[in-house]
């Protein structure tokens, strides 16, 4: 599942088309060591090509900025709008989304000529763009950003199934994790506020901001290292069904679960794959690429539980607490649901909060993966919870 799309706000670090230029340019940084051959795969349904990824989030500003405001423009190619659109049903039919790796033309070549195209016609009609228009492109680069992510976990998966292990970004480290050893941080209760009040850019399933009553609690000062995961394995977590809720052991003994996705076990060490290929699995890491199942089923055998995402918030007002964001999405025990008094963005861009607040589990903090800027502790990510693709790990919660 995508993240949400539809916002408020307008983002203003840096001027526009200097931002605009930048969040363009990163996306082509982050497939400059793929082939043509690798952008074109889909490894399965809830993953897209890179190739897709490029021209989906052009085709964003197409038909929402360049289709609206710009009376004289023509399209690239009309076909592009059937093959690019990914949910939204009131712009019209779509490719379906697990036979996006079928698409073999147009041509990765073609996709860069289709971004060139948008981009100068785009920084061409940036001055002279109403502030309705600005707003859509503000949301736009915060678009392209998720989908930046998004391309980092997809080509993970895909690079994950060649036995070869090929790094998609060669060079790459993860963030280094705080070497203090774990303890619980002590929070207070009582009403605490939930959701973004501010003036700056955010997506609208952060809003409105709301109170919520929360008891005391007590929280992780780290999130969970893969040695804690190593004991877990150890200690038959994997076979234990009495630590697991019903679907998420039916679902790990489907899919024969027993250790996170991209774990390998080889000469009687464990290795982790990433996207500078495969290591050595670091023990004192933050263990990522678990579904909400299984660090539900770890929270109860290490005696905790996970945290709801208003107590994830509260926790930024005590110290002590470290990798609150960027090393990976942390699991909350919060459905992912409308806050009271929500209301969806008008037009297009309104459809996928809305209809998506169902059946899927909201992460907070975002990850390694994540853009830098591109997060904030109102930002409210989701996926169904059998989802392991993405960089996602938990910290642990303690009643007190």
């Amino acid at each position: 599942m995508e993240p949400a799309e539809p916002a408020r706000g307008q983002h203003r670090e840096a001027p526009l088309a200097q931002r605009f230029q930048a969040v363009r340019g990163h996306t082509e940084a982050l497939v400059a060591a793929l082939s043509d051959e690798d952008q074109c795969v889909q490894s399965m349904p809830d993953a897209s090509p890179a190739k897709w990824h490029r021209a989906h989030t052009t085709w964003f500003f197409e038909q929402f900025v360049l289709g609206t405001f710009d009376p004289g423009y023509t399209p690239f190619d009309p076909a592009f709008g059937f093959l690019f659109n990914s949910y939204y049903e009131a712009v019209g039919a779509r490719h379906p989304r697990p036979k996006r790796g079928l698409l073999t033309r147009p041509a990765v070549a073609a996709v860069g000529r289709y971004r060139t195209h948008v981009d100068a016609v785009m920084l061409r009609l940036l001055p002279a763009l109403p502030g309705a228009a600005l707003a859509l492109v503000e949301l736009g680069l915060q678009h392209e950003q998720q989908h930046q992510e998004l391309l980092v976990t997809d080509m993970l998966h895909l690079f994950a199934q060649n036995p070869l292990a090929p790094a998609m970004l060669p060079g790459w480290r993860p963030p280094t994790g705080t070497p203090a050893a774990t303890r619980f941080v002590d929070c207070p209760g009582g009403v605490v506020r939930l959701g973004y009040a501010g003036r700056g850019f955010c997506f609208d399933n952060e809003t409105p901001a709301h109170d919520v009553v929360i008891n005391d609690f007590r929280i992780a000062s780290r999130l969970v290292r893969n040695a804690e995961w190593l004991a877990f394995i150890a200690d038959g977590g994997y076979r234990t069904a009495t630590l697991w809720m019903s679907d998420g052991w039916s679902v790990a003994q489907q899919e024969s679960w027993r250790a996170p996705l991209h774990w390998r076990a080889h000469d009687d060490a464990w290795w982790q794959f990433g996207p500078d290929g495969l290591r050595p699995l670091d023990p004192d890491a933050p263990v990522r690429h678990v579904s909400w199942y299984e660090a539900d089923a770890f929270a109860r055998w290490a005696g905790g539980r996970l945290p709801t995402e208003a107590e994830w918030e509260a926790m930024h007002a005590v110290s002590g607490v470290h990798e609150r964001v960027g090393h990976v999405w942390q699991w909350t025990a919060s459905a992912y649901a409308p806050y009271p008094g929500y209301r969806p963005a008008p037009g297009a861009v309104g459809e996928y909060n809305g209809k998506f607040m169902i059946n899927q589990m909201v992460l907070r903090g975002g990850s390694m993966a994540t853009p830098a800027g591109h997060t904030r502790p109102t930002y409210r990510n989701f996926f169904h919870p059998d989802k392991r693709w993405q960089f996602s790990g938990l910290r642990l919660a303690r009643d007190l």
